[in-house]
């Protein structure tokens, strides 16, 4: 019987969990911002991962600020990573800022804002 999840996908829900408790206890540089972690890819081969994270706060510049302080912590991230997981070796870090929750929140207000005028075009021919 095949395994529903494969070994990186187990590795990566494990390193959201620990990044997310690191940022929120450990991180104090103020450039890093209020961040939260959408998803990590880790390739096949354990040897780098992808973690791709939004800011709650801020606009563009903010964004890009706060994942270059991340990509400059990630180091000392993935020392932390190496104590507190049971691997071999940790995989290289590497932060990617994630915009789409905000594209989704804007498509839905666009749609939203669709969808309300044709209900006042039909009450204007009644």
């Amino acid at each position: 019987m095949p395994r529903e999840f494969t070994r990186s996908d187990r590795v990566g829900s494990q390193m959201h969990r620990e990044l997310a408790e690191l940022l929120r206890t450990e991180v104090k540089d103020p450039r890093v911002g209020m961040v939260s972690i959408h998803e990590v890819e880790v390739t096949r081969d354990l040897s780098v991962a992808k973690v791709y994270v939004g800011l709650m706060l801020g606009g563009a510049e903010e964004a890009r600020a706060s994942v270059a302080a991340l990509n400059r912590a990630a180091s000392f991230l993935r020392k932390e990573l190496g104590r507190r997981m049971l691997l071999r070796s940790v995989p290289e870090i590497r932060f990617i800022y994630d915009d789409s929750v905000e594209r989704g929140a804007r498509i839905s207000q666009l749609l939203g804002g669709f969808a309300a005028k044709p209900d006042e075009s039909a009450d204007a021919e009644e």
